[in-house]
């Protein structure tokens, strides 16, 4: 049997005589029919062309659960059932179907006797089994076993109430359907099906079971016009497994239905919703001194269904090489996080030739978190980046430009534990490591423990209470043991990095209380008790042979004990200028001014018994030379000189309230003027010399609704400076100069302003690896160039931008930040600008799918640009084309890539780029 298309308009379909057999003729019409009336009386059978009432109840659709009235087919026309004389007792004839067909329409539902067939019209649904199938006509076919569904032409001309074909998550959406009920196949004709992030459109499809369709000349799309579509692979002939994959014969790309030279003998679309392995297609290209390559190819595995592994590799046809291990795993309410290994062999020139070098890097990186929920006694978390001091510089596949500008790579891993009771005590084991690449020293603890104890209140009240300076007296106590190690990069991870290594443990207990006198002053005193560990000490000698200083090394356990005592007070000081007293309706109302003073005073004695002496007998005599053998301790040594200092601090506050611009608010508005106004100093009471302290003065403010933040700091110093720049005792103003020496000085300004529609682009993966990286988390040192790693993660969020931006007016988005920065020296009269630079990026938005953009810096000291980026993004639907372009500079590079946005088809891609090396 073959079907033909049916047209729009509603055609006649002539059947076969039906047959004369009574059997065969119970056995077609076993169906089961689905009225949703009020009630059944007598039911006789309905004539030629009579209809039956149709449904006036649509609130929910019909199934058999939920309706009483279910009837079979042949209840409804009165015929009894005869039984076969062969069967016995225990053998039942087997029924047509193993489930019901319910049916309903708006209009009429019509039953023709000579032709056995149902017509439902306006709203008709027939449910079978699992499949529901809506449309405006659909017509069911009793002696042939088939349901034809097709939409309506309404009187206008317009076809509506197209066929919508479901059968469990699959939705199907054609111009007409023919469906087999007893085989359980039909043709579909027009159809549009979304197939995971895209849409399959086909002209004819053959549904052999639920899991399996065949497709002719079908297009295949991540567009979501589709109607239109920008693009679409034409698959002539095809085959569909739902939510699994799509194989076709010859495919070939079209761009707005024009074709292209694009095209595959046969080709494979991975519809699977789970993640599934499968080859990672590579990117190819020229390097100018390493020849061509193949960059980021390889093997994608999901492992489980909480860890996946991409091995990538990259091959360079002078012999460098790359490996690349990218792991991301997450348990739901537990934790996620992401592991990576890059290995890089790279071979510079050929060999034989002067320029010819070989060397190796690599980087580790690892970001683990716990979810808040999963175990709120007891935390583990990592963020780790080390490796080669010059991997971010050197890599030949480093497409994260800002992280070239980072000089240091740092790295923590850590657990906590509380336990909770009177008092909670807390450990931690925490390992640390922070890498210089410019001097390339590492420092690393392996690891360091940290244990405390909640303070404890022995005198408080059986209420809770503390009121008083007896009350108020709290201790505590806490614990730090460390292994550090300090080494460089070449002898990282070898056994060499070992033979410094310190360790130590300093126990602590502070005691202390705080109570208030005259009710306006606040008063703190304290002291600290501390006892450190060593594990290794230092014995020192003369040796009078070699006329040397001899330092050895003394292994065992020893400890210093040291002690001191603070106490402070201060006071809250508020002032209110009021600017405003005739209520003439001024702009500037009143003036708050907060001061908060302080005093402090702290002692330090001298531990004069931890300290040894030896003799040192040469040419000019004996002398001797003080030292203590925990000179080498981790946490320094003990203090052997009485100290005896008095601190003054202030701090000050300034607010002023304004007269709100809107005219129907009656409440005055704050502003800040200066958040923070701070001077400190102190004057050292034992000292026999330069007493006082430089005076240190720090500051900071928010202007311009908050979008602009100003810091700044200066050092002042009292005393003056001899003929050879060094501090003498005499104060400034008695040498002849001003009050204070102007010693330094910084100011910080940062700003970040855009139009009231823009905003910043920031792509979070991106900002995850700079900040990783130990860089920024804006784009003032420019933005990432990955754009292949970047088209699944925003697949998303860009639809949901194209579905809100259908209209477009005449304002253009735009964005703009600055950091400026300026530090000043003149401790040893320099009197210089130590630093001086401004940073800034901006975005512009020219259309809704138009972008420009670019970060830059300028040094004002040594007067030149640093890295400067320049980027072009266009938005081409379904597709995305971006530009980057650093212009000058040791990094100056250029990167084209357009690609599919969806990550179904991301290795649908070109990209082509220039490398730094091989000049513009």
């Amino acid at each position: 049997m073959s079907f033909q298309k049916p047209s729009h308009t509603f055609t006649k379909i002539h059947l076969k005589a039906l047959r004369t057999n009574s059997l065969h003729i119970l056995f077609t019409l076993s169906f089961t029919v689905f009225i949703n009336t009020l009630s059944f009386g007598q039911v006789d059978l309905p004539q030629d062309g009579e209809t039956i009432p149709a449904i006036q109840e649509k609130e929910q659709p019909i199934t058999k659960e939920n309706d009483s009235t279910i009837v079979s087919v042949d209840e409804l026309l009165g015929v009894k059932k005869e039984t076969d004389s062969v069967l016995t007792d225990s053998i039942k004839p087997k029924p047509l179907l193993g489930s019901t067909i319910s049916y309903k329409a708006k209009d009429y539902m019509a039953y023709k006797k000579k032709e056995s067939k149902m017509y439902l019209y306006n709203e008709a649904q027939v449910i079978y089994e699992d499949m529901d199938i809506y449309a405006g006509l659909i017509i069911i076919d009793y002696t042939k076993d088939l349901v034809y569904a097709k939409g309506i032409t309404d009187s206008l001309g317009e076809y509506s109430q197209k066929p919508i074909f479901k059968q469990g998550a699959n939705v199907i959406e054609p111009d007409s359907i023919v469906f087999n009920t007893k085989t359980r196949k039909g043709l579909i004709y027009n159809s549009q099906t979304e197939q995971e992030q895209g849409v399959l459109i086909t002209e004819t499809t053959k549904r052999v079971n639920d899991s399996l369709y065949y497709l002719k000349n079908a297009k295949f799309t991540t567009s979501d016009n589709y109607d239109d579509p920008e693009y679409y692979f034409l698959i002539r002939t095809g085959k569909l497994v739902p939510n699994k994959k799509i194989i076709t014969g010859p495919t070939n790309l079209f761009i707005y239905d024009v074709p292209t030279p694009i095209g595959l003998p046969f080709a494979y679309f991975p519809l699977s919703k789970k993640r599934t392995a499968g080859v990672l297609f590579p990117s190819f290209g020229e390097d100018g001194n390493r020849g061509y390559f193949l960059q980021n190819g390889g093997y994608y595995i999901p492992i489980n269904d909480h860890v996946d592994l991409a091995i990538l590799g990259d091959y360079y046809t002078n012999g460098s090489y790359g490996l690349r291990l990218e792991s991301k795993y997450a348990t739901r309410y537990k934790y996620n996080g992401n592991l990576g290994f890059r290995y890089e062999n790279l071979i510079t020139s050929e060999l034989g030739f002067p320029d010819y070098a070989k060397s190796t890097i690599y980087n580790l990186r690892w970001s683990h978190a716990q979810d808040t929920k999963a175990n709120p006694s007891s935390r583990f978390s990592a963020s780790v980046n080390l490796g080669s001091s010059s991997y971010y510089q050197q890599s030949i596949n480093q497409l994260n430009l800002p992280n070239t500008q980072n000089n240091t790579l740092s790295s923590s891993i850590s657990y906590s534990k509380t336990f909770e009771g009177e008092p909670q005590a807390n450990i931690s084991l925490t390992a640390t490591h922070s890498q210089n690449t410019q001097t390339e020293a590492i420092t690393m603890t392996l690891p360091t423990f940290q244990g405390s104890l909640s303070r404890i209140y022995p005198f408080a009240g059986k209420d809770g209470v503390k009121k008083g300076i007896i009350q108020n007296i709290n201790l505590q106590y806490s614990v730090r043991a460390e292994n550090s190690i300090t080494t460089t990069d070449s002898l990282f991870f070898k056994k060499e990095m070992f033979d410094d290594a310190k360790v130590g443990a300093r126990h602590s207990i502070p005691l202390s209380t705080n109570f208030k006198i005259f009710d306006y002053f606040s008063v703190s005193a304290s002291t600290n008790f501390e006892e450190t560990w060593a594990i290794k000490t230092v014995d020192k000698y003369y040796d009078t042979a070699n006329e040397e200083i001899i330092t050895e090394d003394v292994n065992g356990f020893d400890a210093f004990r040291t002690y001191n005592f603070s106490t402070s007070i201060g006071t809250t000081l508020y002032g209110l200028f009021n600017l405003d007293k005739d209520d003439k309706g001024k702009k500037l109302q009143a003036i708050r001014h907060v001061i908060r003073p302080s005093l402090s005073y702290n002692i330090n004695p001298a531990f004069d018994n931890y300290y040894d002496e030896f003799e040192i007998i040469d040419a000019d005599g004996t002398t001797k030379s003080e030292y203590t053998r925990f000179e080498d301790n981790l946490f320094g040594v003990p203090n052997n000189t009485f100290s005896s200092s008095v601190g003054i601090g202030v701090s000050n506050n300034f607010e002023a309230k304004i007269k709100d611009s809107d005219s129907t608010k009656v409440e005055s508005k704050k502003i800040i003027l200066l958040n923070s106004l701070n001077f400190s100093t102190s004057y050292n009471v034992a000292g026999d010399s330069l007493k006082w302290s430089p005076v240190r003065v720090t500051g900071g403010t928010q202007l311009f609704d908050n979008k602009m933040s100003v810091n700044f700091g200066a050092t002042l110093d009292p005393y003056a400076l001899n003929t050879s720049n060094t501090r003498i005792n005499t104060f400034n103003i008695d040498n002849g100069g001003s009050l204070f020496r102007l010693t330094s000085a910084s100011l910080n300004l940062s700003y970040s302003l855009s139009s009231k529609d823009g905003g910043d682009k920031n792509q979070n993966d991106a900002v995850d690896d700079r900040l990783l990286s130990g860089g920024r988390a804006d784009d003032l040192f420019g933005v990432s160039q990955d754009f292949a790693a970047q088209q699944g993660s925003q697949y998303n969020e860009d639809k949901e931008e194209r579905e809100s931006d259908e209209f477009y007016n005449n304002k253009i988005p735009w964005s703009l930040r600055f950091a400026y920065a300026v530090n000043y020296a003149n401790s040893t009269r320099q009197d210089e600008i130590s630093s001086h630079s401004l940073m800034f990026s901006g975005d512009i938005e020219l259309s809704p799918k138009w972008s420009i953009g670019g970060s830059s810096s300028y040094d004002f000291k040594n007067n030149g640009f640093g890295l400067t980026q320049l980027r072009f993004e266009r938005d081409l639907l379904s597709w995305r084309m971006n530009f980057t372009w650093v212009p000058f500079g040791t990094y100056n590079s250029w990167n084209f890539f357009i690609g599919i946005k969806s990550s179904i088809l991301k290795d649908l891609k070109y990209e082509q780029r220039l490398k730094p090396d091989e000049g513009l």
